[in-house]
């Protein structure tokens, strides 16, 4: 109960809520104080329609709020704490934001009492009159009815004085006849405090005093004083009980309101139900900060665990240190106190860390701990009206509370190992060069999962040291296998922690991880990190690769030549594992030429057609017949040829190790080549009477199925 304490104290006078009043904005201000806090605004400057009270503003929208305060900014906390207490005529200070406040009324004279229209004790609120919330700075304009436009925090009222009756004073015993002992129980039909003494002798748990039912003292005394459920007033229509609960305003209104007022229109629902609904929403939500006021528990012991090793770990580490110290005598005496002053700041390094962090969550915890009992007794008061008046607002402060106990407030800062060790085999010419060295390898790397991703055949992967580790690394070894469940094999070394991975197979599963290294040696692997590749190719014509007369555009997706003779243009992604398909569509054919489509290794000629050297495999095709080509070699004359709009599609099968030839989607002749082994880029061939769009990223064909494939008949 004790950390409940903060939230049932008012921002202003620091003390108990006294006739706690809501604002608009949610926040609580007794009634004295919010009459204490008011300014004036000028009347000039004030415009009717920019007045409210706290019941005219129904959704709360502090941006609203903002636009009313004309006369400040939100946050400028101009707010006065000086007793608004003096007549309207009082001369008043001005702020330069154009805020008058009034001073404390000044005495008048007794000659001028006959003066004043009505006593001078507690002037009437002025008009015009301002209030600003002391929490958040917001600012509100008062309407005529002044401070009683704002609803009362009943539920509040509630807690504070149940909380003030827990805290009093002990209860005497009413029988004791000479120094009254401490009442243990009290009897609910007796009505009558007992100390244990005199419960034994007055009222026995036998006949008929034994269905009587005794109940702690302090629970007595709130039976005693309970009172009947005050019922809830409307504060426009003061005759008129709240009944009904505003769904668009979220508050709670009475039925002249609904005939009568802006309610009208609004969505309405019975008031016991939404009770009952917003009771639910706040009990689910303190299950989750429960949860969390749980694992703050939990990590405050291990915090406490973690000073215990630290100091345990620090008496070892450092009686180690004297034995090795005084094995070398004189000469090791001097090094020796410069030795133990490190180890003894990196111990309290260690130890002011973790207690900052001890001390940072204990606060943390108080605070969400005192904000659980309070709505835990809030929603112990069975007035729905006053419930719902600041139940949007508990539910709110709740989720926020939890959000704060997010990623990484629980974890620690500091660990408790020592990560020094003492060389002690130089010799001793070499003593006063005697230091601490680092004799551990590096901690495991953490791969980065957020960081790390797969973009076509390219992997890039991500890590970095554990938090905690301070033990030095001089690189990182990047490790892969070969996408087959193969062996892992090292693809990159360096002191970078990011690394891009180009080349590797399409459709294929990847395992990767890595390791750190420094002068102590190599650490352990990381996690392994499985990574799939795409399932289909994507890719372009390479500029780089091709012949000078080679012209690109459509962001090198179409090429075109601007020389009569064949050059060759080659993809930017080479292959060497799987089945792969691509297309592409003739733009522009003119005069009969014979274009070549195949695939081709890096090093091939690109000043003559496509299949004229050993380094390619093609079929070229003019408009009536198609032939193969491979190192100068025509095979497997095929009627059918090309024109514009024609599409040519070629299928690169690495699992049989074939390549296929399609026009239209109807593949062109028998199985072209076989026996195909190595890396191959898509290729073509052609002059300034072709042009040709690629497509890439193309499902296998329906009619090939890879391991089978009938061939159509072909002509030699």
């Amino acid at each position: 109960m004790d950390e409940m304490e903060d939230e049932l104290k008012c921002p202003v006078c620091g003390s108990f809520y006294r006739e706690p009043i809501i604002l608009p904005c949610s926040h609580n201000i007794c009634l004295a104080c919010a009459r204490n806090i008011l300014v004036q605004t000028p009347d000039a400057e004030s415009p009717q329609s920019s007045r409210a009270s706290g019941s005219g503003i129904s959704d709360y929208d502090y941006l609203d709020l903002d636009k009313m305060s004309l006369y400040s900014e939100a946050d400028s906390g101009y707010g006065s704490y000086g007793g608004f207490v003096s007549a309207p005529t009082t001369p008043c200070q001005k702020s330069p934001n154009g805020v008058r406040v009034f001073p404390p009324a000044v005495p008048q004279p007794a000659s001028q009492h006959h003066l004043l229209p009505q006593p001078a004790c507690l002037a009437p609120i002025p008009r015009n009159a301002c209030l600003t919330c002391p929490q958040c700075h917001r600012s509100l304009i008062l309407d005529e009815r002044g401070l009683r436009g704002f609803p009362k925090n009943r539920v509040l009222e509630g807690v504070v004085d149940r909380y003030q009756q827990s805290k009093a004073a002990a209860l005497k015993c009413q029988l004791c006849e000479k120094s009254p002992r401490e009442a243990t129980a009290m009897c609910e039909q007796c009505d009558v405090f007992y100390c244990e003494p005199c419960r034994l002798r007055c009222h026995p748990p036998r006949g008929p005093l034994a269905k009587h039912r005794l109940v702690p003292p302090a629970q007595g005394r709130i039976s005693r004083r309970a009172s009947p459920r005050k019922i809830s007033t409307c504060t426009e229509h003061e005759l008129e009980n709240l009944s009904m609960y505003c769904v668009q305003c979220k508050t709670p209104v009475c039925y002249q309101c609904l005939e009568e007022g802006k309610h009208g229109t609004h969505e309405v629902k019975a008031l016991g139900a939404m009770w009952k609904l917003h009771k639910g929403q706040l009990s689910q939500a303190l299950n989750g900060l429960s949860d969390r006021a749980t694992e703050a528990k939990e990590f405050l012991v291990q915090l406490r665990n973690t000073v215990q090793h630290i100091q345990e770990n620090g008496v070892e580490f450092e009686a180690c240190l004297v034995a090795q110290c005084d094995a070398l005598i004189d000469a090791l005496n001097r090094r020796k106190a410069q030795l133990l002053a490190r180890v003894n700041k990196e111990h309290e390094h260690k130890l002011k860390v973790v207690r900052d962090q001890i001390s940072h969550c204990t606060v943390k915890l108080r605070q969400t701990t005192g904000l659980m009992e309070y709505c835990l007794e809030v929603i112990k008061e069975n007035d729905p009206s006053g419930f719902l008046q600041i139940s949007d607002a508990l539910i709110r402060r709740v989720l926020m509370t939890e959000s704060q106990w997010g990623k990484g407030t629980l974890t620690p800062r500091m660990t408790s190992d020592f990560d020094l060790t003492l060389d002690s085999a130089p010799l001793l010419q070499t003593i006063h060069q005697l230091d601490f060295v680092q004799m551990k390898v590096p901690a495991a790397p953490m791969l980065q999962l957020e960081e790390c991703c797969t973009e076509n055949n390219s992997a890039t992967l991500s890590w970095k040291q554990p938090p905690l580790s301070t033990i030095a690394v001089d690189g990182y070894i990047l490790e892969l296998d070969d996408g087959d469940g193969g062996p892992f094999r090292e693809v990159y070394v360096g002191a970078e922690t990011i690394c891009t991975v180009d080349g590797l197979h399409y459709n294929s599963t990847y395992k990767s991880r890595v390791k750190a290294f420094n002068g102590s040696g190599v650490g352990q692997y990381s996690k392994t990190l499985i990574m799939q590749t795409s399932e289909v190719a994507w890719f372009t014509f390479d500029p780089a690769s091709a012949h000078p007369d080679i012209i690109f555009s459509n962001d090198n997706l179409t090429v075109t030549c601007n020389s009569y003779d064949d050059r060759v243009a080659m993809g930017n992604t080479a292959f060497s594992r799987g089945v792969h398909y691509w297309e592409m569509t003739l733009d522009r054919y003119d005069n009969h030429p014979d274009p070549a489509f195949g695939v081709a290794r890096g090093d091939v000629l690109k000043d003559v057609m496509l299949g004229k050297d050993d380094k390619a495999w093609a079929m070229y095709v003019d408009n009536n017949r198609s032939w193969f080509m491979h190192n100068n070699s025509h095979t497997n004359r095929t009627d059918g040829g090309i024109s514009k709009g024609s599409t040519i599609g070629v299928l690169l099968d690495f699992t049989r190790g074939i390549i296929i030839f399609l026009i239209n989607d109807e593949q062109q002749g028998p199985v072209a080549f076989e026996g195909l082994e190595g890396l191959y880029y898509p290729a073509i061939s052609l002059n300034r009477n072709v042009q040709v769009t690629l497509h890439t990223g193309l499902p296998i064909p329906d009619f090939y199925t890879p391991g089978e494939v009938e061939p159509n008949g072909a002509m030699c």
